[in-house]
């Protein structure tokens, strides 16, 4: 049994669940102030994909509407987000690819830089029950606003996945990890098998270099 590691936005679903996620609260009214929260959501993203992203800030802000709602709250308002907006961007290519790998008897696990809120319910959907994500603070029920643990982004992705691995290196050797983002190289450069999707331009560029496969997911 091989591990077969994915990473989440832009590679099994088009779109990014968090930002999608934003523009949902706002619709739903879970959001005070809609057009400053969706203007920071924006320039935030802005330097993801440049690869200047304070995640620990980004996580925070966007996780802001939900201080003090209940587990169960937004546990409803997630499995509506995935039914009316994750579903129908769910790329068919991935559903293959999953449905090939679990065919051959592969661990698969999601591991994102989204929330956790968002990522077990959406690779739960996809039929993947593994999921490394950002963790999300709540006490006595209610959500904090405020993340926990190591956040799954860069490096973090490596030092989630080794403890989840018990630090067994050799797991990683016949691994393969399908990603989109320049942010995943940390993971990307340790599996035996990278495999590119939709890559952004600077982690393009690094795959054809390296001569690692690249694949277009529709």
């Amino acid at each position: 049994m091989n591990l077969a590691l994915f990473d989440l936005d832009e590679t099994l679903i088009s779109g990014d669940c968090s930002s999608l996620w934003s523009a949902f609260m706002v619709k739903e009214g879970w959001v005070e102030k809609p057009d400053l929260f969706l203007e920071q959501d924006a320039e935030m993203m802005r330097l993801y994909a440049i690869g200047q992203m304070d995640m620990t800030a980004y996580m925070n802000w966007t996780l802001s509407p939900l201080k003090g709602r209940s587990e169960t709250e937004v546990t409803a308002m997630v499995e509506r987000f995935v039914h009316e907006i994750i579903a129908a961007r769910v790329y068919d290519d991935a559903r293959q690819c999953i449905d090939q790998h679990r065919a051959n008897g592969d661990r698969t696990i999601v591991i994102s830089a989204s929330g956790e809120h968002l990522v077990a319910p959406i690779a739960k959907y996809l039929g993947i029950d593994e999921t490394l994500a950002i963790g999300v603070e709540t006490a006595n029920g209610l959500y904090t606003g405020f993340t926990q643990g190591v956040l799954t982004f860069r490096e973090g992705k490596v030092a989630r996945l080794m403890t989840l691995l018990n630090q067994d290196a050799t797991q990683l050797a016949h691994a393969i990890f399908y990603s989109d983002s320049h942010n995943d190289l940390p993971l990307l450069n340790l599996v035996g098998k990278p495999c590119v999707v939709n890559p952004d331009a600077i982690l393009l560029q690094h795959a054809r270099q390296a001569g690692w496969p690249i694949h277009a997911w529709r």
